[in-house]
């Protein structure tokens, strides 16, 4: 495996370090002189293979924590705040300002994502274009949501004014694989339906959040987007442990939750909205379109080196056919090209966790002890900071690989004879977000589509797992997620519904045409937003 070239592109050179000397708390952007980490990239500049340094983000301790979660907690006010309080287009007014100054920032933020973690330059530009579609499609939702509420009921002489209310104080923590997208994807819904929040970048992606800092600050009232940098443990604990976190953000590990969610004094209290680890699979049946299969299962497989929860990150693939299929895939599996970012056609990039080569090739020495072999030529080939995709076959349930989420370039394939093979090892799973189903005999398809519907979230007919159009429900069964993910789903994930009711008399009726008249309560409210 060739090391990939060090030839940059001007316009994606790091020209000076991001020394990200502030944090955001209390609508202010505070200057912090007390301990820095370093952020380096993977990827090197240099013949001779060397890290990259970036630059620098302040390391927060307890004590800015707390002020991060005062802040927040003052911004909500026990409901009574600015931000919970304002008008339904007030707020689509200041997420519209924070969109358009975030859109000129995308050449600074692309950049950052391929430098930080290593996502080539195509899907680096889709993450960010396709946050900002998820922005306008998240105002577009929360104003057909209004649109539904903007009306009385009544039942058993009772007028009602149902809306959705905020639910509080969100802790928000995204993840290092789509720091920009998915991270929105809390914060954006949470914010729009009136909550306030504390935002810590993931370990990974941090520094592409320097150059929104400031639309954030001026978009927003003060108080109401808190963002905070440093260890996860140190900032997170003491928030949680107060026990004023009304909804836990997260996309990560069910470990990380489950440990964030013990630290709550009152968990009865605490929403959860998660995004977790996920071990979805392929099943390839014998009579599927072998070339579509073979196509779909490698962008399954290895889109960003196989770092995404929604991955193939195992294949079932019937014994009748298991033979052809791993040529065919082997040989695809090679031709994928190595490469910086930037560089045209790079299918596979620098790993941006240091020591993931070194997990994959113990994933890699436990299978191959235990029968397992590397059916493609470049499969374990190893460098500073990458492992070329091994396809390993046959795999067994007592294989590390099988049972892992292993997050990166290794591909396991499991033959099968019959198809409860596979479907009592989805059932056994922890997991349960998604699988991939190819055939095309309906006669068969038809009865393992509705026994999977009860095992998975999403069944893609002879297509990879993935999370878009983001329109459609996001989540998972068992361990894989807490909530509903899309753009209107999250929205309804933070907030609760809450109405006024009166019962029919004159008196109340009197009172309520008095507050529709003359708008002073901005709840209570039949204006149609446009």
């Amino acid at each position: 495996m060739n090391k990939t070239s060090i030839r940059i592109p001007e316009e994606f050179q790091i020209q000076s370090l991001l020394h990200q000397t502030t944090y955001l708390v209390d609508g202010e952007l505070k200057q912090w002189n007390g301990a820095t980490a370093e952020i380096y990239s993977t990827i090197s500049s240099t013949e001779k293979y060397k890290p990259t340094l970036l630059g620098t983000i302040p390391q927060l301790g307890g004590y800015e924590a707390m002020e991060a979660l005062d802040s927040a907690v003052k911004a909500y006010d026990n409901g009574q705040g600015l931000w919970p309080t304002m008008k339904v287009e007030d707020r689509i007014a200041c997420m519209e300002k924070f969109v358009e100054q975030m859109k000129a920032k995308r050449d600074e933020v692309v950049k950052l994502l391929m430098w930080e973690i290593g996502k080539n330059l195509p899907d680096s530009q889709k993450e960010f274009d396709r946050t900002i579609e998820y922005i306008y499609d998240t105002i577009e939702a929360y104003k057909d949501i209004d649109r539904d509420s903007a009306r009385f009921q009544k039942h058993s002489g009772v007028h009602a004014h149902i809306r959705r209310g905020p639910l509080g104080v969100v802790l928000c923590l995204g993840p290092y694989n789509y720091p920009l997208n998915e991270t929105f994807c809390l914060l954006i819904p949470a914010l729009m339906m009136g909550n306030t929040t504390i935002f810590k970048p993931a370990k990974l992606g941090v520094l592409l959040i320097s150059p929104l800092l400031e639309a954030f600050q001026n978009s927003f009232p003060k108080g109401v987007v808190n963002i905070v940098y440093g260890r996860g443990r140190v900032l997170a604990t003491p928030i949680m442990e107060s026990g004023k976190v009304d909804v836990l953000a997260l996309i990560g590990n069910s470990k990380s939750a489950n440990a964030l969610q013990s630290q709550h004094p009152k968990g009865n209290r605490l929403r959860m909205v998660l995004g977790l680890e996920a071990k979805n699979p392929a099943i390839v049946l014998p009579d599927a379109d072998l070339d579509l299969a073979v196509e779909e299962c490698i962008t399954g497989t290895l889109s960003f080196n196989g770092q995404r929860c929604t991955a193939l990150k195992v294949l079932y693939v019937h014994e009748s056919i298991v033979e052809e299929f791993n040529r065919r895939f082997a040989y695809k599996v090679d031709q994928l090209k190595f490469g910086n970012p930037w560089e045209d056609g790079a299918k596979l990039t620098p790993l941006p966790e240091v020591d993931k080569p070194s997990y994959i090739q113990e994933l890699i020495d436990d299978a191959t002890k235990k029968g397992a072999q590397i059916l493609n030529k470049k499969g374990g080939e190893i460098i500073e900071n990458f492992i070329f995709p091994a396809v390993l076959f046959p795999v067994t349930k007592d294989m590390r690989v099988f049972e892992e989420e292993q997050f990166g370039p290794v591909i396991p394939v499991v033959p099968f004879s019959d198809i409860e093979e596979p479907l009592n090892d989805m059932a056994e799973s922890n997991y349960g977000q998604q699988v991939s189903l190819f055939g095309k005999n309906v006669n068969t398809l038809s009865p393992l589509i509705d026994t999977l519907v009860n095992l998975v979230c999403r069944v893609n007919l002879n297509s990879s797992c993935q999370r878009g159009p983001d329109v459609y429900p996001f989540t998972g069964r068992k361990d894989s997620a807490v909530g509903t993910l899309s753009v209107t789903d999250a929205l309804r994930s933070f907030s609760i519904r809450t109405f006024v009711a009166s019962k029919d008399n004159d008196y109340n009726n009197a009172i309520l045409n008095e507050l529709l008249d003359k708008k002073t309560s901005n709840f209570i409210s039949t204006d149609y937003i446009l």
